[in-house]
């Protein structure tokens, strides 16, 4: 089976990200895919399944689907895509609504580390997951509810204005209303009454969908790229990997939430969800708990996570003898201070797999003289001590409301995320 031509893949990815403005939204469109696939939903509360063939679990914001193949046994190795499905932005608090100077706002605290000002001057949705009073869930989309308007340049002089977190990011949602009127348009949104309604999680999006633009159309602007881009290339990855798959080792892609926060949660990487999925298929598979040791042993990961593409116009921000660019190809990042979980015999398994899929490779590493971010890698190996290597494509913009990638960089990170799996 095939990858997709570069344009289908393309519009499959805006799609893909127009549907996921929460992490809850990105779970659950992993999960519908699977469903497609003829994957297995696995309810946690009752017995294993260990038959071949695909299954999913969905635990909130984070989703784990992976693929028994009829030879698998003890003797088999896991093949893991990790990555997440959060992404920094305004998180609505428990009182949601206020009113100030003849507007009705909306209440937010911000989530992960956001560049605040790109937020100014966007139309917002608020999106999330609705936890009903009989214990359901429901997802919400309001679509375009919310702006967060620059203060006019007459009013201030242009160097003196700084936002505050506190003051400056309340999104107006209309003239003064009565209050509640938000959680109508949420309940609206989800299809049942506020009174339903007993807790929520909902965060602001970019309303705007993604944009192929460029003087050569090969560029996307979008929310969400951080780390969408992965999550959507790792389910591109899994699908075609299973379609035809002859090998014994079991295909596992992890997509977890709250990575913008330290993943320390119940459906974070530090948290227990992936060790479960592994422990519980192993086991169920017959493998007493020295096998499970093996098996980890045997086993590797790739924490997809979106990658820095130098700035042309802060170039000085990066390391001059290592430039990854947009439309370059796939980026493995390494940190001498394990930031990121690649080593050696990590990194030559990535340039193996984007060799047999004839994918480009640049490297990352960061200037001396600038703080280096992080992801789930290190916490994976940390966490469960499979070798672990860290890659993803470059983006420009990264945590901005809107960022951007080179669409074939997109494209080559599905097809050296399917040539892993199949090693």
């Amino acid at each position: 089976m095939a990858l997709q031509n570069l344009a289908k893949h393309s519009q499959d990815l805006i799609d893909f990200i127009a549907a996921s403005p929460s992490s809850y939204h990105a779970a659950f469109n992993v999960g519908q895919r699977c469903l497609e696939l003829g994957f297995q939903p696995q309810d946690e509360t009752k017995p294993w399944d260990a038959r071949p063939g695909g299954h999913f679990l969905i635990r909130s914001g984070a989703v784990v689907a992976w693929y028994i193949p009829p030879t698998a046994g003890p003797q088999s190795a896991f093949r893991i895509i990790g990555s997440h499905t959060d992404s920094p932005g305004l998180m609505v608090k428990p009182q949601p609504e206020f009113s100030q100077a003849g507007f009705q706002q909306l209440a937010v605290e911000v989530y992960g580390g956001p560049i605040l000002h790109s937020w100014f001057d966007r139309e917002l949705t608020v999106a999330g997951q609705l936890v009903l009073h009989d214990g359901s869930t429901r997802l919400a989309n309001t679509g375009p509810v919310g702006r967060i308007p620059n203060l006019a340049i007459h009013l201030y002089r242009q160097d003196e204005f700084t936002a505050d977190r506190q003051t400056h990011l309340q999104p107006v949602l209309c003239t003064t209303a009565k209050n509640g009127s938000f959680m109508q348009l949420v309940a609206d949104s989800a299809g049942v009454s506020p009174t339903d309604i007993a807790a929520f999680n909902l965060i602001t999006a970019d309303a705007q969908r993604g944009e192929i633009f460029g003087a050569k159309s090969e560029f996307l602007a979008a929310g969400r790229l951080d780390n969408l881009s992965s999550v959507f290339a790792s389910l591109e990855a899994l699908s075609l990997a299973v379609a035809d798959y002859e090998g014994q080792n079991i295909l596992v892609m992890a997509a977890f939430d709250h990575e913008e926060v330290g993943s320390a949660s119940r459906t974070g990487a530090g948290g227990p969800l992936l060790s479960d999925v592994l422990q519980r298929t192993a086991r169920a598979l017959g493998a007493d708990e020295e096998q499970r040791y093996q098996m980890l042993a045997r086993s590797s990961c790739v924490s997809a996570d979106a990658a820095h593409s130098v700035h042309p116009n802060y170039s000085a921000k990066h390391d001059p003898t290592h430039h990854p660019v947009l439309g370059g190809g796939v980026v493995l990042k390494i940190n001498a201070n394990q930031r990121y979980a690649s080593e050696a015999t990590t990194a030559a398994i990535w340039r193996k797999a984007c060799a047999e899929a004839a994918v480009p490779v640049q490297d990352f590493v960061s200037n001396n003289a600038v703080p280096c971010g992080s992801t789930i890698g290190p916490i994976t190996a940390t966490r469960l001590g499979i070798p672990t290597v860290d890659v993803g494509v470059p983006l420009l913009s990264m945590h901005s409301a809107r960022e951007m990638l080179a669409l074939q960089d997109e494209l080559w990170f599905s097809q050296a995320l399917h040539a892993y799996l199949l090693s």
